[in-house]
């Protein structure tokens, strides 16, 4: 009977890699199509992976915790029937007579790894990585499943440097002068893996591991700090209307509609009709280019106890109040209970975070690869404010805070996009603003 291979997906956009966080198989085990593999966690969501096949599997090739790039083999399966390969769909990708090229994988001559005579293999991330960055893979220790390069092993080769040359590590004649490696002590291999100096622990502190999906949120985060240059700007913004118009229907239209009408479904509907104004905030950096979305697709953060989601509101700017505040309600009941799908995290073009549910009333949000910018919204106080006839009065007011990416966008267009936002919402009332 033939032998297939699955591979790990791609779980979602811009997403490289995923980690194995458990086996829902084991060597031996008769399976039929569709049926779970393992649950495999990201930076963008907890899913399961289907198996295209059935047949009883042969080998699992990765072990969990392990983290592995888009296109590398996870397990292997003896088929069942004719040996004609089905494609896999949205679980992951098949196999045998699938090209390395196609599956996401490229050859790449490099000397053969610690665990086979093969040539070695990366995945397409990596080996835009590596030659982003003028990194020799041939001298990068790598740390996933049989030793292969994880992109992340390459982010920590750039960050931390090489290793020398092996021959340079053998003693050197007196009268040779060794070239020193920029950041590290002129003759002094450089640690392979350590990433920082160890921290020491007294007593009563304690260690917690890092999970897998916050190690992936951690890489996420780094890759957006490295890569854009971020700016930020805030305005303030009089809510007052708005609390009024917003508090008058809740509870009747809690007890017709079954979910709340919250205060974020406002300001979402506001930063989509903005957006639709100034589509060149809802845009990407794409090297040569700027691709600028025609769909307004509004992500939005969902925090659990020990990770933080982003779930999508597609095509926002069609949707009614009512629409968009059925999405938050049930994207955010999906990611509590650990059903989001793939589908729910993919295409997001605009990030609007609710940091004020927390109380904050002002922050700089690190911006959601590879969008161009995010909308932070805090929380909406009680202040005293001068008006326009020169007395002080008691206003509600929140700050909107927008962290931007300076590749693509500059201050002018950002201005004008708050300028917008702010004037949609301090016009919020029951003419102007239908709720169905």
């Amino acid at each position: 009977m033939p032998i297939e291979q699955i591979k790990m997906p791609q779980l979602g956009e811009s997403v490289t890699e995923g980690t194995i966080s458990k086996w829902l198989v084991s060597p031996g085990d008769k399976i039929n199509k569709y049926d779970p593999l393992a649950e495999v966690m990201t930076d963008k969501v907890n899913a399961e992976i289907p198996s295209s096949f059935t047949g009883t599997i042969k080998e699992l090739i990765a072990a969990e915790g392990d983290t592995l790039s888009v296109g590398e083999v996870i397990l292997t399966i003896e088929v069942e029937g004719p040996g004609v390969a089905e494609k896999q769909k949205e679980g992951g990708t098949a196999s045998s007579d699938v090209s390395p090229s196609a599956a996401g994988e490229t050859d790449a001559s490099a000397p053969p790894s610690d665990t086979g005579g093969n040539k070695a293999r990366f995945s397409p991330a990596v080996l835009k990585l590596s030659q982003e960055h003028g990194i020799d893979l041939s001298r990068v220790k790598g740390t996933g499943a049989g030793g292969r390069i994880t992109r992340k092993d390459v982010q920590k080769a750039i960050e931390n440097g090489l290793p020398e040359p092996v021959e340079k590590l053998s003693p050197a004649p007196a009268a040779e002068t060794k070239e020193a490696v920029p950041g590290k002590q002129a003759g002094a291999q450089a640690p392979a893996t350590a990433s920082q100096a160890p921290i020491p622990l007294g007593a009563g502190d304690m260690e917690i591991p890092v999970t897998g999906i916050r190690k992936a949120i951690a890489a996420n985060m780094l890759r957006s700090k490295h890569e854009i240059p971020h700016a930020w700007t805030m305005v303030e913004v009089d809510a007052t209307s708005l609390v009024e118009y917003r508090n008058s229907l809740k509870d009747q239209f809690k007890a017709k509609e079954g979910f709340n009408l919250t205060f974020f479904a406002f300001f979402v509907k506001a930063v989509a009709q903005a957006l639709k104004e100034f589509p060149q905030i809802n845009s990407m950096w794409a090297g040569d280019t700027i691709v600028q979305k025609l769909e307004i697709n509004i992500s939005i953060a969902v925090a659990t106890d020990d990770a933080l989601y982003v779930p999508v509101i597609k095509n926002a700017d069609e949707k009614t109040i009512k629409g968009i505040a059925r999405e938050i309600a049930e994207l955010a009941d999906k990611v509590r209970g650990g059903k989001l799908r793939p589908d729910d995290m993919q295409g997001g073009t605009f990030t609007v975070n609710n940091t004020g549910s927390f109380g904050s009333v002002q922050s700089m949000g690190i911006i959601n690869y590879p969008q161009a910018a995010i909308l932070q919204v805090e929380s909406i106080v009680k202040r005293p404010v001068v008006m326009g006839n020169g007395m002080i009065a008691v206003r509600d007011m929140v700050n909107l805070c927008l962290s931007l990416d300076h590749r693509v966008l500059d201050g002018l267009v950002c201005g004008r996009f708050l300028a917008r936002v702010k004037e949609i919402l301090e016009n919020i009332s029951k003419e102007t603003t239908p709720i169905y």
